[in-house]
């Protein structure tokens, strides 16, 4: 069984057991959090919301917060003398899917 789940603005195909990690939630860690916009539930037969499926939720536990590698972003005008250099970290919640509900 499979599901279908947006959380963060982006969209997850999740089973039973995955690891993901996804844009920084508000829980604690060991803590549980119940994902209810789920888009579709497969299985032995698809089922597909309007936009979203009825009853349906995904329960996951939070093993971790933190923050992704460095990226540079880089400003720069030529014979200007304008340059700007700035580093940026996008904070992250790692969540194994425990149950899929629907």
């Amino acid at each position: 069984m499979y599901a279908v789940v947006k959380t963060g603005g982006k969209q997850y195909r999740v089973q039973e057991g995955d690891v993901l990690f996804v844009e920084k939630l508000e829980a604690e860690v060991d803590s549980s959090v119940e994902l209810t916009e789920v888009l579709a539930v497969g299985g032995e037969t698809l089922n597909v919301g309007t936009p979203l499926v009825a009853g349906a939720k995904v329960i996951a536990k939070v093993v971790s917060q933190g923050k992704a590698r460095k990226i540079l972003v880089m400003k720069y005008k030529r014979k200007k003398d304008y340059r700007r250099k700035n580093g940026h970290r996008q904070p992250y919640t790692k969540l194994i899917i425990e149950k899929i509900e629907a």
